[in-house]
């Protein structure tokens, strides 16, 4: 889950808003369909922890993709050929600057997924993350998430030789 920047008031709690990182673990433990979460980005604001403005990037065994920017809205994509989310809101793209906000990062990412065959696989989705890695704020968790096999590959702290996996079953 990458951190926005910089960060944004708007995403405190105010209240009993639903919070992005619940959200999240909700879709990660069947508690919610990513539809149930899209419909409460709908109809309530959700809401960071105090200080920090996460945001999310979430995808379902269909393909479609949502992103939720704590005080600023949510994006729904239904099944793009891909979707990049880098750690600036795309609801203000590059107007606010900061050292990590990843706006080199992000082109890099989206012109190698213009340029990637039909048969792109998990192997190519890392090649693309290690590419982009950061050295500034280190990247700390590296997630690819693979529909046609229910499974969940990883790596910690850039260990590109180390990917573990996680299986999803019905």
């Amino acid at each position: 889950m990458p951190t926005c920047w910089p960060f944004d008031e708007r995403s405190n709690p105010r209240g009993t808003e639903s919070n992005v990182i619940m959200l999240d673990i909700d879709l990660l433990t069947q508690k919610k369909t990513l539809q149930e979460i899209k419909e409460i980005a709908e109809v309530e604001a959700v809401c960071s922890v105090p200080g920090v403005t996460f945001m999310s990037s979430l995808s379902d065994r269909d393909g479609n993709v949502l992103h939720i920017i704590p005080g600023q809205g949510y994006k729904y994509y239904e099944k793009p050929k891909y979707q990049v989310l880098t750690n600036f809101s795309p609801f203000k793209m590059d107007k606010e600057q900061h050292p990590w906000m990843g706006w080199d990062r992000y082109h890099t990412a989206k012109e190698m997924l213009e340029q990637a065959p039909d048969n792109f696989d998990v192997k190519d989705c890392f090649a693309i993350l290690k590419k982009v890695s950061q050295e500034l704020c280190p990247t700390v968790v590296s997630m690819v998430f693979d529909v046609t096999e229910m499974k969940v590959y990883w790596c910690e702290n850039r260990q590109w030789n180390n990917i573990q996996e996680k299986a999803f079953y019905e």
